[in-house]
């Protein structure tokens, strides 16, 4: 089995922020970021997440009841291309987040749409042997996809990822992640952006009067719990 790197904990803050304030942030940022590698040539890209759930939706009323230790399994792809594909498990602990995460390829996620999961319990990987687990024991399945526009900038010192994410919508058929034409749903208003600065042990003074922080009330914002509105 290949060893288990404990993850490390990060901080993380989320504001929902204007289209005037976005342009004002980004003219900052690109002054002293770098931009995420991801990035197509506007600067931006697309996300495409897929969360799964369990049949009493475990993950959705951990998170609207705050629960200090919760946990959520996802796939995810970026600009709709299945040559890079992840599975991801994101967990909180009292207020400090943290990702573990195993490449799949499009073949094993096919598979895991499908509900063929005995693969996952060869695996040498522990993410893939936790999941067939918790499909076991927790009846996890497929739930929502959640797709989006992200820009992002990343600051070395503090190890600072800031990013703008824009265009939430929620796909209407889960099983159909791999559908770069996947009929989706707008989930926030025009004009809304979702403003996400997470960092290690300390937030740079830098990056902090630049984002004013102190001037923004952080929010349990939630892009999952967002798209479940319609089931």
């Amino acid at each position: 089995m290949i060893p288990i790197n404990k993850p490390k904990l990060r901080h993380e803050i989320k504001h929902f922020i204007n289209t005037s304030d976005y342009f004002t942030l980004r003219s900052r940022l690109k002054h002293i970021a770098a931009i995420d590698s991801f990035a197509v040539s506007d600067g931006t890209y697309q996300v495409r997440s897929l969360y799964f759930e369990t049949p009493d939706n475990k993950a959705l009323m951990e998170k609207i009841n705050g629960i200090n230790r919760r946990e959520k399994f996802r796939l995810r792809l970026y600009n709709n291309d299945p040559s890079f594909i992840k599975l991801e498990k994101k967990s909180k602990v009292n207020g400090l987040c943290y990702k573990e995460k195993v490449l799949l390829s499009k073949e094993q996620c096919k598979k895991l749409l499908n509900d063929d999961i005995e693969w996952l319990l060869a695996s040498d990987h522990h993410l893939q042997q936790e999941l067939y687990a918790k499909i076991k024991h927790q009846l996890l399945q497929p739930k929502t996809v959640v797709d989006y526009t992200r820009e992002a900038y990343v600051y070395a010192p503090g190890n600072v990822r800031i990013t703008f994410d824009s265009h939430l919508q929620s796909g209407l058929y889960s099983r159909e992640f791999l559908n770069p034409d996947l009929p989706t749903v707008a989930m926030v208003p025009d004009g809304k952006v979702i403003l996400e600065v997470k960092y290690d042990e300390f937030l740079p003074e830098l990056i902090r009067d630049i984002i004013q922080t102190n001037q923004r009330r952080s929010t349990a914002i939630s892009k999952y719990a967002a798209c479940r509105a319609f089931g």
